[in-house]
């Protein structure tokens, strides 16, 4: 008896966790966070602006249209999404790094985010922004902060809790 509850308990957290899965991921049209594959982050290299105490290269946006397009076929194309046969206004090409805190332009940084993304990562940007500009933070933990927020949504609330604390 003690094994047939065992495997019923088994079997409904196996499927209950199956369900989760599957709704994280919208039906596989877009992509929850960046492909590491795709995606790995870059930092801004060649910029003569700086910012911050820490001194951090800064790269002004520019991203042409032609690039964002190609972005979201490579993301269609390799991952078997279907970002190209949704409305275009529900993305942004999102840089991986921001380049508020020193992210660069380059497609190794960005990948295409849908609108329901921003919420859980685009509060975090500017937080890390104002702690690297008052040197509670280095740039290093704030890459390592934003890469785990975006790699990991449902830890972005701990994160930005975590950051509270980092302003006292």
């Amino acid at each position: 008896m003690k094994t047939k509850l065992s495997m019923v308990m088994f079997i409904a957290l196996t499927i209950a966790a199956s369900m989760s899965l599957s709704m994280t991921w919208a039906n596989g049209k877009f992509p929850q966070g960046p492909d590491l594959k795709i995606t790995p982050g870059a930092l801004c290299t060649n910029s003569t602006t700086y910012r911050y105490p820490e001194h951090i290269k800064y790269c002004s946006r520019d991203v042409s249209s032609g690039l964002k397009n190609q972005i979201i076929a490579q993301y269609d194309h390799d991952l078997g999404f279907s970002i190209a046969q949704m409305p275009r206004g529900e993305f942004k090409i999102d840089h991986f790094i921001p380049l508020s805190i020193g992210g660069a332009n380059d497609r190794a940084n960005l990948w295409p985010q849908h609108k329901s993304i921003y919420a859980y990562s685009d509060p975090l940007e500017s937080d890390l922004s104002n702690l690297i500009s008052a040197a509670k933070i280095t740039q290093a933990k704030a890459v390592e902060v934003m890469k785990e927020c975006k790699l990991n949504l449902g830890r972005c609330a701990e994160l930005s809790d975590y950051l509270k604390s980092l302003y006292k």
